[in-house]
């Protein structure tokens, strides 16, 4: 008898006694990854300034791609052709990708979304428009051979005031993944992960949830926020969420990035997050610390001859100083590169102090050194002072 080794398996390892955080390793076809993790952005098969290899030896496990963006350049045939996208951009590691519908938003002048699916403008000057149906956005994925690929949803931007529109995408958010895990050709080697929508609206988001936790599943998105919305209807709706959601799966809140931000989720219970800004903001000077961001381009570096961060253990810190940095800043490719790594390595260094501090059963007391580090006047904005009382974590 033979037995089908499963795309994913989920084991938790320990569990905040006091908040929703934990601390888990998902095992996906390319290699394993701990959760909580944060998964830097590489777009179109590159993470702007490092090269697959750097990332390997930076320990980085995961990243994520663009179905959109890839499907329309090189194309799927392309990719299909090149053994899939790990082959095509020479990485080891678990890949995941989002599955377009994110556009809807991004481009959304571009595109008219029907039941069938979204026609898009072309960004491909070869191609006048693309339309993006559950099933091609599925067939796009298949080729790029993700470990984890996205359900196509209907976006709504978080601030639409229409609630018939949004109750509108959260059912036909439902009826895409279904035409979507019918149209999945990889099972064996590839995770659907539904995605939540509603936005705004507690009894939308619990139908979504509850909608998507009927299928057979491996994993949840969270989708629709960090769109503009305030943090304190953010953080709500990530709680109701994660409350929803099976405990045993794991759960990726969509578009999520900054420090505070991933700290106040994985204690509402999140174990994956992705984001452009720590590579982003570092193309535009910008270098992420405990203490907040320094902007390089200014004045006061130029004559600062300390790292950016004395306690980081990459390599930009250990050679290279504010000063030499700002002159550099948004001028060279190789400040891109040192500012970059920097980043990355903060965000790989906060998931892993968070996961240590679950494991220890520290968590609370990590959580409130990291806020007053980051706010020492105490001054602490309300949504993080609610988002973590909500989760029974008192700050000092």
């Amino acid at each position: 008898m033979t037995t089908t080794k499963s795309p994913l398996i989920f084991n938790i390892v320990a569990e905040c006694p006091t908040s929703k955080a934990r601390v888990s390793r998902m095992t996906l076809h390319h290699g394993s990854v701990d959760l909580p993790v944060f998964m830097p952005v590489g777009t179109q098969g590159t993470l702007k300034g490092m090269l697959p290899e750097q990332l390997e030896k930076l320990g980085l496990q995961i990243m994520l791609a663009n179905t959109y963006h890839l499907g329309t350049k090189p194309g799927p045939e392309i990719l299909e052709q090149a053994g899939g996208l790990h082959k095509f951009m020479n990485w080891n590691g678990c890949l995941l990708t989002d599955s377009g519908g994110f556009q809807m938003v991004s481009l959304l002048k571009l595109a008219e979304i029907t039941e069938e699916g979204v026609r898009f403008q072309s960004l491909n000057e070869h191609k006048a428009e693309v339309m993006l149906t559950p099933e091609h956005s599925i067939g796009i994925q298949n080729a790029i051979g993700a470990d984890i690929i996205m359900q196509l949803d209907d976006v709504v931007k978080t601030t639409n005031p229409n609630k018939k529109r949004i109750e509108e995408s959260v059912h036909r958010t439902t009826r895409w993944l279904d035409r979507c895990l019918k149209a999945h050709k990889k099972p064996d080697t590839q995770n659907i992960f539904p995605i939540v929508q509603g936005t705004l609206y507690e009894d939308l988001r619990e139908q979504s949830a509850k909608d998507h936790i009927q299928r057979d599943v491996r994993g949840f998105a969270i989708g629709g926020l960090s769109g503009g919305e305030s943090k304190d209807d953010f953080w709500r709706m990530v709680h109701l969420s994660t409350d929803i959601l099976p405990k045993e799966k794991p759960r990726y809140l969509m578009g999520v990035g900054f420090a505070e931000d991933l700290v106040v989720c994985c204690a509402l219970g999140v174990d994956m997050f992705d984001c452009v800004f720590p590579t982003r903001t570092a193309r535009f000077g910008c270098a992420l610390t405990r203490t907040g961001q320094l902007n390089l381009k200014k004045e006061q570096f130029k004559k600062d001859f300390r790292p950016i961060d004395e306690n980081c253990p990459c390599n930009t810190c250990k050679n290279y100083t504010r000063a030499y940095l700002s002159g550099i800043v948004t001028v060279l490719p190789v400040a891109c590169h040192l500012i970059t790594e920097h980043n990355l390595v903060f965000q790989m260094s906060l998931m892993k102090d968070i996961r240590e501090s679950i494991k220890t059963n520290k968590f609370p007391q990590f959580v409130a050194k990291f806020m007053l580090d980051l706010y020492p006047d105490k001054n602490y904005p309300t949504w993080i002072r609610d988002s973590l009382s909500a989760v029974n974590i008192k700050l000092l």
